[in-house]
């Protein structure tokens, strides 16, 4: 099911998609990247992984990966893999088929390169249009990009096994433009840490097969059904909204106004989530700094009554400045260190 319809009949389409100009523009920056065979991909390449190895010349193997249908480009993508590495040579894998298990079921993940060293070794080649100024790019960008090579190195990795001489890196090339021109540079991301942290995220989901079986039976999501029993539908799978949710997840909308609904502190961001320990609702954490719930025992609930006792005493400082009656410690103490004459000023 298409999460962009599924949305739009739920009634909270999410309001926004990629520009066709931005789209336009990194389709023209990779063709570039790519142009004579992959020359300049794998000039770059080998200039920040080359190793030991000759640099590669024209005759880089490019083999053909097209076959039908998204499994069937898999297969044929790990038997060009398995060639090359025997070969012993450069090849360029422009747009190959991963599989990777998700949850139990197969998803499939297109990188925009892999590319097979003389010594067995792949590396990940992620292509993208954001520039590179003085060496250096967006740092959200590029870890956003470096998150999404962990999962191609993920999925590359089980080929390898089954290879024989073959090894993945865990340093993928990041090629952008660089400065303000069309001209591509490129740098090496370790994804060691984002590797990891993926497979354990991985291992964490729930399949599935149990998502399915805890469903009241006769459960559908079929967008042609009344909006009141297409929502209870949704509403029986839990969200797990955050705010970065609203850049990737067409149902976002949905699930933020439901995770608002119910008060829940997933919405403030996963950080906030993280710092509030065992209290799960707005008005839980109110409670809390108010000390109408909680333990004062509690660090969190301490720290957050700590907190609002210094909102309310910077809040009565302000209104005595604009009552013109200083009349709080903080307020006599900034007018202590005053010069002489200030106060005639005031």
């Amino acid at each position: 099911m298409d999460k962009g319809v599924l949305a739009t009949a739920l009634g909270s389409p999410a309001p926004f998609g990629q520009s066709q100009f931005a789209f336009m523009r990194g389709n023209a920056f990779e063709a570039k990247v790519k142009a004579d065979g992959g020359a300049e991909l794998l000039r770059l390449l080998y200039e920040r992984l080359g190793g030991g190895a000759e640099a590669p010349a024209g005759d880089a193997a490019t083999p053909d990966l097209s076959a039908a249908g998204p499994e069937g480009r898999a297969a044929r993508t790990a038997l060009a893999l398995r060639e090359a590495t025997a070969a012993g040579g450069w090849a360029l894998l422009d747009h190959p088929m991963l599989a990777l298990e998700v949850a139990g079921s197969p998803a499939y993940l297109e990188p925009d390169a892999v590319v097979v060293h003389p010594d067995g070794r792949w590396t990940v080649v992620e292509i993208k249009s954001f520039p590179m100024i003085d060496a250096s790019a967006d740092p959200s960008k590029v870890g956003a990009a470096a998150r999404q090579a962990a999962v191609y190195v993920l999925a590359l990795e089980r080929v390898a096994a089954v290879t024989e001489g073959a090894e993945v890196g865990h340093r993928v090339l990041l090629v952008c433009p660089k400065d303000f021109s069309n001209l591509p540079t490129a740098s090496v991301v370790d994804v060691r840490k984002q590797r990891a942290v993926t497979r354990r995220q991985l291992t964490r989901l729930t399949r599935v097969e149990d998502i399915a079986a805890a469903l009241p039976e006769g459960t559908t999501f079929d967008p042609a059904c009344p909006p009141e029993e297409l929502d209870a539908a949704v509403a029986a799978v839990p969200p797990a909204y955050a705010p970065e949710c609203l850049a990737a997840c067409e149902l976002a909308f949905h699930c933020r106004a439901r995770s608002r609904a119910e008060g829940a502190v997933e919405t403030l961001g996963r950080s906030v989530r993280g710092e509030l320990g065992g209290l799960t609702t707005v008005a839980g954490v109110l409670a809390a700094a108010a000390g109408k719930e909680g333990d004062p025992a509690d660090p969190t609930v301490a720290a957050l009554r700590r907190a609002a006792a210094l909102r309310a005493e910077a809040l009565e400082s302000a209104e005595a400045l604009r009552a013109g009656t200083p009349g709080s410690a903080a307020v006599r103490h900034a007018g202590a260190g005053a010069p002489e004459g200030a106060a005639a000023c005031r």
